[in-house]
């Protein structure tokens, strides 16, 4: 299983780079009251990769969290109840 892994990001990494290597025209990105970037298609293209990665991490990371408290007090029941559970066997009728 170890070689498949190594296979495939072997794989990866050389598609990857040929698409680098075939992408790597200038180009010129006119922003806003006339700034402007010059940069490589390819640097350009990871770069708006990377930060709308990002964006999406942190558009889902409220419901992570609030997943999380979830998961934590749903298990704090099982436990409160389990607790209960056993004091009611323990008990004499």
């Amino acid at each position: 299983m170890r070689y498949i892994s190594w296979l495939f990001q072997m794989f990866v990494f050389i598609i990857l780079l040929g698409f680098a290597l075939e992408n790597s025209q200038p180009v010129t990105l006119h922003y806003f009251f006339g700034y402007e970037w010059q940069s490589t298609l390819v640097i350009a293209l990871l770069l708006f990769f990377t930060v709308g990665a990002g964006f999406g991490i942190l558009a889902t990371s409220g419901i992570w969290f609030r997943q999380r408290r979830e998961l934590a007090r749903l298990k704090r029941e099982i436990s409160d109840i389990r607790k209960l559970a056993g004091n009611a066997v323990n008990q004499p009728l």
